[in-house]
């Protein structure tokens, strides 16, 4: 059967979706909105459609869309869709759509309510305390021993609404500088600093019932050696040595049986990818999981180095979730380990602007060369691939273990520039792992 999908995503997390269901037998046509220009290289010959004119919240439009062109399923793929309430209208014209409900998907778009989540469950969570005056918190701050803390909006804000602060002085600091997120920094969250070793793990639900699809570990320090502001995510690497396979299991039966199960009975059953952003703290020689966020949907950049580790077909998967049922669905991994690197603009996460429009140089090459790369903010016109954002492109390596998937994303990475030296990323991605694999 020819079927047309449509993918809610302009981003590297976008691009992999689109590689995923290129490589099923019943997709023919995939629609993305607002997709980039690189996907088309990533759909094994399949056509591909962007609408880079529409916004992932253009609710009214991507319904007329997903009517107009019969599409067998919409895969909400994009934080800001889910808080717009786009499952739920596509949903109420009875198009098969994967992603969460809004009330579901507030996990992510009000931080607030999903700590107040953990603690109703008893799903293991970092001390919070949530203020909406700036003034308050401050005092608040005062009144506290010195000590470090963690100071996030509670909406949504492209990954970047979180500082780190070490002392009181900055913790205040940030309290005032967590307002220029606007309305996402509304309402804001001073939590306990965490020390330990973060991971991200993915779950599919068809609202009863979940399967575990992988882990990684992100890079979100725009520098190496995990230095510098926080970005949307400079890198990641998979599998995550860290997570034991005690360790999983522990974050399978403390954190997501209760997260799933706390949904149902609060009448939000989830549908879609569920990211558990976790933290490995240990607490009296042992090993403890704690939650550090949840995001509907997939992470980016752990979407590129997950989803094409999926053997099985992603169309049929996806379209179990959206008729809930996924029960007799077998969930392949081909368990290779992959590290994704993240090609930037110069002056990101901060202004770039000169960078945009500047000529990529080599990623063509790399690409008919055999590299998987996936495009973020990037753009074509007449003198080839350009910059179009902060985070670009992604290059992908794969290999038997870290070392090599490492080895080979880099290789690839080394032969593409932006013109006037103008593309930065990390040459650390994966070195936790790194280090010890080699040891």
């Amino acid at each position: 059967m020819k079927n047309t999908v449509i993918v809610v995503d302009g981003g590297g997390r976008g691009s992999a979706l689109v590689d995923a269901y290129a490589r099923s037998p019943y997709v023919y046509k995939i629609i993305a909105i607002p997709g980039n220009d690189l996907m088309a290289l990533n759909a094994a010959g399949k056509e591909v459609v962007i609408h880079p004119e529409l916004k992932t919240t253009s609710v009214d439009e991507i319904v007329a869309i997903s009517k107009r062109e019969s599409v067998a399923l919409v895969d909400v793929a994009q934080d800001n869709a889910v808080e717009a309430g786009l499952v739920d209208k596509l949903r109420e014209e009875g198009i098969p759509v994967v992603g969460p409900t809004r009330l579901a998907g507030q996990l992510e778009w009000d931080k607030a309510y999903a700590r107040e989540f953990m603690k109703k469950y008893s799903i293991p969570h970092p001390a919070f305390y949530v203020f909406q005056e700036t003034g308050k918190a401050i005092e608040f701050i005062q009144e506290q021993a010195e000590q470090s803390w963690v100071i996030k909006a509670s909406g949504l804000a492209e990954g970047k609404g979180v500082i780190i602060a070490q002392s009181r002085e900055e913790a205040i600091a940030a309290c005032e500088e967590i307002k220029r997120f606007g309305k996402s920094g509304d309402v804001f969250l001073l939590e306990q600093c965490l020390v330990g070793e973060e991971f991200s793990m993915y779950a599919v639900s068809d609202g009863t019932h979940y399967q575990i699809i992988g882990a990684a570990q992100d890079h979100k320090r725009v520098g190496d050696g995990d230095k510098g502001p926080n970005t949307g995510g400079m890198g990641c690497s998979t599998p995550p040595l860290i997570l034991t396979p005690l360790l999983t299991d522990k974050i399978k039966t403390e954190i997501l049986d209760k997260t799933f199960a706390g949904l149902q009975t609060e009448g939000r059953p989830y549908t879609g990818i569920l990211y558990l952003g976790g933290m490995i703290v240990q607490e009296n020689g042992h090993d403890v999981p704690y939650v550090i966020e949840y995001n509907a949907r997939w992470g980016d950049p752990e979407a590129e180095v997950l989803l094409p580790g999926v053997t099985s077909d992603y169309f049929t998967l996806s379209a179990g979730v959206a008729r809930g049922d996924i029960t007799g669905l077998d969930l392949g991994l081909d368990g290779k380990a992959r590290v994704a690197v993240a090609g930037t603009s110069k002056g990101y996460p901060g202004d770039y602007s000169a960078v945009k429009g500047k000529r990529i140089v080599g990623l063509e090459e790399a690409i008919q060369a055999g590299a998987k790369v996936y495009g973020a903010g990037i753009k074509k016109n007449e003198q080839g691939y350009v910059a179009n954002g902060g985070r670009i492109f992604y290059v992908i390596g794969e290999g038997a273990n870290v070392v090599e998937a490492r080895k080979n994303a880099y290789k690839v990475m080394s032969k593409i520039t932006i013109e006037g030296n103008n593309l930065h990323y990390r040459t650390d991605i994966g070195w936790r792992d790194v280090e010890r694999q080699m040891v």
